[in-house]
Order: structure tokens, then sequence, then C-alpha cells
């Protein structure tokens, strides 16, 4: 079981990775151009940290499902991440929405991007990780 929770934590981050590129590198570069003054530049910004926060809410995200799931498949999995993406992507997408002057669709593709990254994350260890039939 071990061996299944450390390739699941390993591939949630790869999958959370390039989403959040995707999200965050291609989908949402206008955006972030537009209201440059709300982030550090470039330069300044913490990576390696992005990293580091992205690896631990894997490894968190993982192992709720492997300890605190008894039935443990791809429809537990993906309910889930659906879950989990709708509690996590509502605070990421709507609560800074209502404390930061960025634009509402930034918001809701904040909101969208957390819920499909969780979701896929969700059914990603269903996959992996499942009670023996």
């Amino acid at each position: 079981m071990v061996k299944k929770i450390i390739i699941a934590i390993i591939s949630v981050f790869i999958l959370w990775s390039i989403i959040d590129f995707v999200i965050h590198g291609i989908i949402l570069t206008d955006a972030y151009e537009a209201t440059a003054k709300l982030w550090r530049p470039m330069e300044e910004m913490k990576m390696g940290l992005m990293r580091i926060v992205v690896l631990i809410s894997s490894i968190v995200f993982v192992l709720i499902y492997a300890i605190f799931f008894s039935e443990q498949n791809i429809k537990s999995g993906l309910k889930y991440g659906t879950l989990f993406g709708i509690g996590a992507g509502i605070s990421m997408g709507y609560g800074s929405y209502a404390v930061m002057p960025v634009p509402y669709s930034m918001a809701f593709t904040w909101f969208v991007g957390v819920v499909i990254e969780a979701a896929l994350g969700g059914l990603l260890i269903g996959v992996i990780i499942k009670n023996k039939a």
C-alpha cells in the first residue's frame, strides 16, 4: 500500500503541476499582465516555494483518501476529488475575488481550475489506490 501511496502522490503532483502551468502560464497570462500591480515581479516570485506547496498539497490530498476512505475505487476517488475541489476552489476563486480587485473571469478560472485539478487528482488516486476485489 505504501508503494501505491507514493506513486499516487508523485502522479498527483505531476498532474497538478501540468494543469497549473496551463491555467496560470497560458490561460490567465493576459489577466495576470493586466493586474500586474497585484503580484510580485516575476523575478521575485518564489517558484521553489510554489513547488513545495503543490507537493505538500498532493501528499495531504492522497493521504486523506488513503487513510480515511474505506471504499477505494475510481468512483469514490472522483467523488472525493470533486468535493475537495469545490471546497478548495470556492476559497481560491471566490474567496480571493471577495478581497482582491481581480477580474471576475480570473476568479472563475481559479475556481474551475481547482475543481478540475482535484477531480482529476481524485480520479487518478481512485485508479492507483483501490480495494482488492
